[in-house]
């Protein structure tokens, strides 16, 4: 009697017959590539993820994954996790464990131990890890009654897993083991821990179970692996790259911004130098806007609750806002959006389809009432200002408008030096439709609206289900910065909801009441958290158009310093932000000085220089340039200025 049969289809569209029961790890093998064998460490069997040993039962669709893969690279961390797990339990056979997953670098596990964990003691478990990844032992399934499981975690006595249990739905939870090493787990896992190549445990934190301050705070050890130990270089390399490119830790150096307890969390205090930057981005985009036909608008910090209501920001994001003032018995709140104030200043007068579009732009300033716990720097705040703009079109207009909003985008990316951007188009959740305003035909217009204007200007887009706003869906442009980090900037909104809210009109060609398309615009997003990004993308060291001081006069001695104050001058009165380094100091003292607050031009005088009215020049990272006219030396670097060119 023939062995039963099942057909596997790859994703090629090829299929083949196999005995009923072959593993993933076993099809590997007949293929006979080392590569793949070297590589794949999950596969997904008809859309789910599933270990190498796990028999095929059935027709399927086959996808073997990668580390390479993200699937696989989280497959690979998640594993790593229980590897650490194990190496706790072996040093310290009290442990109880929480939970262990992937996470966006690598992994965590929250554990409960008697002693506290120090970062001596990382050494400690990577050395037992590292003997456990030696044993080369497989990881093993096996799957449970919930009264198995239940009793075996009894008996070890891990009150952690055993809460999960209670709360699981399943009623065959799976559990992995690893010699000794037993863990509730859904998995899928690598095929065995001698896989992990390189791995590092990175730090220590505390973690409320559940995410509850009302639990017991428990011990989260962070780690990364790689199958290759240059990966795990290359991370390390750019995690101190980052601690040295940290906007909070250059935001002092550089005397940018101040965030106290005596004015409050969240509220940043932007200080000269960090003032000079955000005011040369925001003259760069009224500029831009200016060109493009955009009115500016200034409205004020607080608004009638009702304005709110209407809008559905209150009670929609009730829980992120301040408590509302009270005046003369009515309510207001701190604006927590622009956009109904811009309503109101289109609605103050009637409208033509002459008229439109409208576009109103204001650098508004927004309030939210974050938890403590998110705040972070510049990134989350209490406090910002959003490069804010509104679009009142005629339906017929709105591809055209948002193209040219992409357009403006792309500048705005383009001169930051940020060529290395995605774009989502981020749509509602559709079975999940009650936390949105707006009817169905609205938002299937909407979306449709974007998706064409995206094809059009020929967007390479992804769609992202449930990430729309609660009025309207979006088009996000996520850029990645000097370290390869994805940071969410422009975003781009197409909204019915919001015109029929406010009843906003206009009167069209046919003499009829209309109600016009708002497009919700904003390139940088929140000022704050731009700057703490771009802070981070630079290191500090800002390209000349930005930087605080453009170019720092460096006099050899003080006989020179009356010719340094008159180059200074003459500077200053070509409108550059140029300062002279007066102090009894020696120049190579001088020039490291200003290389550490990252001034883009040095310009070093002393006898010859006074005698042909010229500067040595030195340009940050470049060095030294030789000798310049003054007149030279301001047509360079101006020319650089208008051309915002990118000097890192």
């Amino acid at each position: 009697m023939s062995e039963p049969k099942i057909n596997i289809q790859f994703p090629d569209g090829n299929k083949k017959s196999y005995a009923k029961g072959i593993r993933p790890q076993d099809i590997i093998e007949e293929i006979g590539s080392h590569a793949l064998k070297k590589k794949a460490v999950v596969a997904q069997v008809n859309g789910q993820l599933v270990d190498l040993n796990r028999p095929i039962e059935q027709d399927t669709t086959l996808r073997l994954i990668g580390y390479d893969e993200p699937e696989g690279m989280a497959t690979y961390w998640h594993s790593t996790s229980h590897i650490m797990a194990h190496a706790v339990k072996e040093l310290y056979p009290e442990a109880q464990f929480g939970v262990g997953p992937a996470i966006a670098n690598g992994f965590y596990y929250d554990i409960d131990v008697d002693s506290r964990i120090t970062p001596e003691d990382l050494e400690r478990i990577e050395k037992k890890m590292q003997e456990i990844i030696d044993q080369d032992t497989e990881f093993q399934r096996d799957v449970l009654t919930k009264k198995e499981a239940i009793d075996l975690f009894t008996k070890k006595g891990d009150k952690y897993k055993l809460e999960l249990l209670r709360d699981l739905e399943d009623d065959h939870p799976s559990i992995y083991k690893e010699g000794e090493f037993v863990d509730l787990c859904r998995g899928p896992h690598i095929p065995s821990t001698g896989r992990v190549k390189s791995f590092k445990l990175l730090n220590i934190a505390g973690a409320y179970w559940r995410g509850n301050e009302k639990n017991k705070q428990l011990q989260r050890i962070y780690g990364i692996s790689y199958p290759k130990k240059k990966q795990l270089e290359e991370y390390l390399y750019l995690q101190e790259e980052a601690k040295r490119r940290d906007h909070k830790k250059l935001g002092k150096e550089l005397e940018l911004f101040l965030i106290t307890p005596k004015v409050g969390s969240g509220l940043v205090l932007w200080l000269p130098n960090g003032t000079i930057i955000r005011e040369a981005l925001e003259s760069f985009l009224k500029e831009a806007q200016k060109k493009r036909g955009y009115l500016p608008v200034i409205t004020p910090h607080i608004g009638n609750i009702e304005l709110y209501k209407t809008s559905g920001h209150y009670p929609f994001y009730k829980d992120s806002q301040f408590e509302p003032l009270k005046a003369d018995g009515q309510e207001y709140l701190l604006k927590p959006m622009n956009c109904p104030h811009h309503f109101q200043i289109y609605a103050a007068k009637p409208r033509s389809y002459r008229d439109l579009p409208i576009r109103l732009a204001e650098f508004g300033t927004v309030y939210r009432y974050e938890q403590s716990g998110e705040l972070n720097g510049l990134i989350r705040v209490r406090s910002f200002t959003v490069d804010d703009s509104h679009m009142f079109v005629r339906p017929d207009q709105l591809k055209e408008e948002l193209c040219e909003v992409f357009d403006l985008i792309k500048l705005v990316f383009g001169t930051l030096g940020f060529q290395d951007f995605k774009v989502q188009l981020s749509f509602r959740d559709e079975e999940n439709t009650d936390k949105y305003g707006g009817s169905d035909k609205q938002w299937q217009q909407a979306q449709k609206d974007i998706q064409e204007a995206a094809d059009s200007y020929g967007l390479d887009y992804q769609v992202a289900l449930g990430e729309a706003a609660f009025y309207g869906p979006k088009i996000d442009f996520m850029i990645r910065d000097a370290l390869g980090r994805s940071w969410q900037l422009g975003t781009v909104q197409v909204d019915y909801v919001m015109p029929e809210r406010f009843d906003l009109e206009y009167i069209g060609s046919d003499n009829q009441k209309h109600r016009p398309v708002v497009i919700h615009r904003a390139p940088f997003g929140s000022m704050e958290r731009f700057m703490g990004i771009l802070i981070e993308h630079f290191a500090g060291a800002f390209p000349v158009w930005l930087a605080p001081v453009q170019a720092i006069i460096l006099p050899i001695s003080d006989d020179y310093l009356a010719y340094a104050k008159k180059v200074c001058q003459e500077l200053k009165d070509e409108n550059l932000r140029v300062s002279v380094d007066e102090r009894n100091e020696k120049i190579g003292y001088k020039i490291r000085e200003a290389e550490t607050q990252k001034i883009p031009y040095m310009l070093i005088v002393g006898k010859e220089e006074v005698g042909d009215n010229s500067v040595a020049v030195r340009q940050r990272k470049k060095g030294d340039l030789g000798k310049l006219s003054l007149a030279d030396f301001v047509q360079k670097i101006s020319q650089e200025i208008d051309q915002k060119t990118i000097l890192n």
